[in-house]
């Protein structure tokens, strides 16, 4: 089968869905083979490849190599983006790498591209283990890179680099080589250039060897994300942006199991954290009260809320205020979509719901306010927000976040929450109706 015949069937395994696709290229063999493969199976699969050259104005012929990829598109019919990130020459490979992802990353969400492709293939994979190895990573940093995970993938990590580098000879394709793969200052054309070479001589296949750790320690990720699932008591939740599972569960296992299946939970929801930060944030909340926090870093946390252990994902800043104008609208605030139409009022209201009709009026969506009062649909007197908030479970970390309607300068809705006994329309009146729902 040739690599052609391969590279489609592995595409198909990937399952990814039709439509637009980032392809990072960065003139290198392996992007350029990614590319012209793309060119000849994109079509079969639905994919509409569009290239993205991350120009890191490190080099000085930088700009050269950009033109050449901008040429390499034009002749695969692809459209191009080229970001120029003006990177200083002493920069690091690691922070190199995240300047590109990041550039990567926000493409991806300005052209509504689904995924962007990677062109890692079987060798870096095998680098990547000995990398993590030396670092002292855990199994789960030993499983290497994975060939989907959230909208990165990587469509070549099955092929050895031996084979790209025939199928370009074959196809008479051109490649530049990066000076910065050689220079021994970064680890890995240190390991590449240096130290691989020396591990080939003693042990000629250390590079299977490699990858097979990788495959076991895979295994071994992927049991523990599946005792998440299944292990008794916990309930495991996936949740908007992260997950949660029972609190008491957890804590009384042994610490192994329990730090194994928090790691399951924190990267299950994308933390980039390793089992030593996460062993010492569960330590750290052994002794602690509901709505407590723990560090992961790079602004992840764990928190208990209501006998459950959460992961939350780095904050966001708090929306600002929006007036709901004109007869009907839609706004997108914070991680909550909210629309607006004219509808005739029901004979009855939930309470906690998540739809709400008013007498229409100026009405404003904004953010939870320390102190806040709403007088209940049907109670009595006024209850402080937060306490509404309590009864509801909503953790402490998602108030400030949390949508509120306010009219006439007083509470009238919390969403999901607390529906107020203000601005209630009669049955069947014309009434403006407002859906809120949390987004994605």
């Amino acid at each position: 089968m040739s690599l052609v015949d391969r590279f489609s069937a592995r595409l198909a395994l990937l399952r990814l869905r039709p439509g637009p696709v980032l392809v990072a290229v960065s003139g290198g063999l392996d992007s350029v083979v990614l590319l012209d493969l793309l060119r000849q199976v994109a079509g079969e699969h639905g994919l509409e490849p569009i290239v993205a050259h991350a120009d890191h104005g490190i080099h000085s012929a930088s700009h050269e190599i950009a033109a050449r990829v901008e040429a390499l598109a034009r002749e695969s019919g692809f459209g191009i983006v080229v970001g120029r990130l003006a990177l200083e020459p002493d920069t690091t490979e690691t922070r190199a790498r995240s300047a590109r992802l990041r550039w990567l990353e926000q493409t991806r969400k300005q052209l509504g591209a689904r995924n962007i492709l990677l062109a890692h293939h079987a060798d870096d994979q095998a680098e990547t283990v000995l990398m993590r190895l030396l670092r002292g990573s855990g199994p789960a940093g030993l499983a290497g890179m994975s060939a989907r995970r959230g909208p990165l993938v990587r469509p070549l990590l099955a092929f050895r680099r031996a084979a790209l580098l025939r199928h370009a000879r074959a196809r008479g394709l051109s490649w530049w080589e990066d000076p910065a793969n050689r220079d021994s200052r970064h680890l890995r054309s240190w390991l590449r250039h240096e130290v691989s070479p020396r591990l080939v001589e003693r042990l000629p296949d250390v590079g299977r060897r490699l990858r097979d750790a990788g495959r076991h320690a895979r295994a071994n990720r992927n049991a523990w994300v599946a005792a998440l699932r299944k292990w008794p008591g916990l309930d495991y939740h996936s949740e908007r942006r992260g997950g949660s599972v029972a609190w008491p569960v957890l804590s009384a296992l042994p610490a192994s199991a329990g730090t194994a299946l928090a790691l399951a939970l924190v990267r299950r929801a994308g933390a980039p954290a390793g089992p030593t930060r996460v062993s010492r944030a569960l330590r750290a909340l052994a002794a602690a009260e509901s709505g407590a926090i723990a560090d992961l870093g790079r602004g992840w946390r764990l928190e208990l809320a209501f006998g459950r252990l959460r992961v939350l994902p780095p904050g966001r800043s708090v929306p600002e205020p929006v007036p709901l104008t004109g007869r009907q609208g839609e706004a997108d605030w914070g991680d909550w979509r909210v629309r607006w139409v004219p509808d005739a009022a029901p004979s009855v209201q939930p309470r906690d719901g998540r739809t709400a009709w008013f007498i229409p009026g100026t009405l404003t969506l904004r953010p939870w306010r320390a102190g806040d009062r709403v007088a209940p649909l049907g109670g009595r007197g006024r209850r402080l927000a937060v306490r509404c908030f309590q009864d509801a479970k909503v953790p402490s970390s998602e108030r400030r976040g949390w949508p509120m309607l306010e009219g006439e300068g007083e509470l009238a809705w919390i969403p999901g929450v607390c529906r107020s006994n203000l601005l209630v329309p009669g049955p069947g009146t014309l009434a403006m109706r407002v859906d809120v729902e949390p987004r994605g």
